[in-house]
């Protein structure tokens, strides 16, 4: 080992012992890492290149505190590569070039592979990502991009198809619980002289979203705010302090769960804007899962706003689509702006109507035949067998709808949507009452 890397050792240790508590427990072999198993079980596509020394380079895409930063030491650690650490939000170009030619040495000194971990690298700009583009491609480096942002959208194609993307995933609470006991378990790098109780270890395991980072912080402040009082235990109370904020009685397994988000969508149908902002919050600040309120919410858009107010379905995925880009607690504002608007929106269920009344229709009818004018007519036998012979095009008549059935004659007097006179569904209701008369359709209402 050359000076350098003896002193960058010690540089490391020293900073290891005055680190903070989640740099302290920082995973440093595979089986130590808690959560990421489908990343880390025996046969997995990563741990598989890790442990044959042939990693490649790689984007580790997820949530903050999901162990992006563990698994790219580790990683190198364990395939026996030295590793470098650059962060997109202060290194530029001259930094890339100088890792580049450091691991251009060390490869030509007989000092084995570089692996870089570059994090944040979606904050690199163009010119920054193609800086690495010849050490990538070359082998001089492996790269480990880390990275909160779909990487498919904020790194350069050239760099992406040089990579093999992995996704880390938001660990459970149970993870969490187990990632905390660790702390207090370990002498050496761990929280030492203070216990926690069952109560107080559940709750941060279900209030930090599955950062393990935040819930070593919060235990870190709870430890230190109980040896300042001379105690010698964290209970939910300290636990409150440490993170700021009440926690919120609430089980995401349990009847409260669904209680909870009853309640939310039954404020949302009955137009009170106050209790559903009320019951997201709720929600949120209890840990549920962001994604789950988000579907709800789509599915929310369609069935109890529909036609009414055709923009609450886009409105709705926009809000599913910020959860997933931005995450929490930035999407928070997306969310509740979904929220009111599906509170404050004209409400109509015929999409749920019509959906019922046409499944219902295609499972007792079993004739079904598509009519002779609606097939496909595209050769001269189909023709000669009579498909498509009669359809009118509608665009040929002025108004653009014209007197022709499209339902099998089975059920060709069957009405499968009632459209209701509120907000935007009452102008469509008016048209279709229009097309109804040309087409020779009964009055729906």
């Amino acid at each position: 080992m050359s000076n350098r890397d003896l002193f960058a050792a010690a540089r490391d240790e020293v900073k290891r012992t005055n680190a903070p508590l989640p740099a302290r427990m920082r995973p440093r072999t595979l089986d130590e890492v808690i959560g990421q198993r489908h990343l880390l079980a025996p046969g997995a596509a990563f741990r598989s290149m890790v442990e044959a020394g042939r990693l490649g380079s790689i984007i580790l895409w997820g949530p903050p505190g999901t162990g992006k930063t563990t698994l790219a030491r580790v990683a190198a650690t364990t395939s026996g590569g030295s590793f470098e650490a650059l962060s997109a939000t202060s290194a530029g170009v001259k930094d890339v070039r100088e890792v580049l030619a450091s691991a251009e040495a060390r490869l030509g000194e007989g000092r084995g592979q570089t692996i870089l971990f570059l994090d944040e690298i979606h904050r690199f700009t163009k010119a920054q990502q193609d800086a690495l583009l010849p050490g990538v491609e070359d082998g001089t480096v492996t790269l480990i991009g880390a990275t909160t942002e779909n990487p498919f959208f904020e790194v350069n194609s050239p760099l992406i198809s040089r990579a093999t993307v992995f996704r880390t995933e938001a660990l459970s609470p149970a993870e969490v619980g187990e990632l905390i006991q660790a702390a207090f378990d370990d002498a050496m790098r761990g929280i030492v002289g203070v216990t926690i109780t069952d109560e107080a270890r559940e709750a941060v395991a279900s209030r930090v979203g599955g950062d393990a980072r935040l819930a070593l912080n919060t235990i870190e402040v709870a430890a230190a705010i109980v040896a300042g009082r001379g105690e010698a235990s964290i209970d939910i109370d300290v636990v409150e302090e440490a993170l700021q904020r009440r926690i919120i009685r609430y089980d995401r397994a349990g009847d409260r769960h669904y209680d909870v988000i009853s309640a939310f969508i039954k404020s949302l149908r009955g137009s009170d804007p106050d209790a559903a902002v009320y019951w997201l919050q709720t929600m949120i600040e209890a840990g549920e899962d962001p994604k789950f309120i988000a579907r709800r919410m789509v599915v929310f858009a369609s069935e109890d706003v529909g036609l009414a107010d055709a923009n609450a379905l886009a409105i709705a995925s926009h809000a599913f689509r910020a959860v997933e880009v931005v995450g929490l607690p930035e999407a928070n504002y997306a969310m509740t702006h979904a929220t009111l608007y599906l509170a404050l929106a004209p409400k109509s269920d015929s999409v749920k109507t019509s959906l019922a009344a046409s499944r219902e229709l295609v499972e007792s009818d079993h004739v079904g035949e598509v009519p002779a004018h609606l097939r496909s007519g595209a050769t001269d036998g189909d023709r000669g067998f009579g498909f498509g012979v009669g359809y009118q095009y509608p665009h040929s008549d002025p108004r653009a709808v014209v007197e022709q059935t499209y339902l099998p004659d089975s059920v060709v007097e069957r009405t499968l949507y009632l459209p209701k006179r509120v907000g935007a569904e009452t102008e469509l209701a008016e048209r279709l009452e229009k097309i109804d008369k040309i087409l020779g359709k009964p009055t729906r209402l």
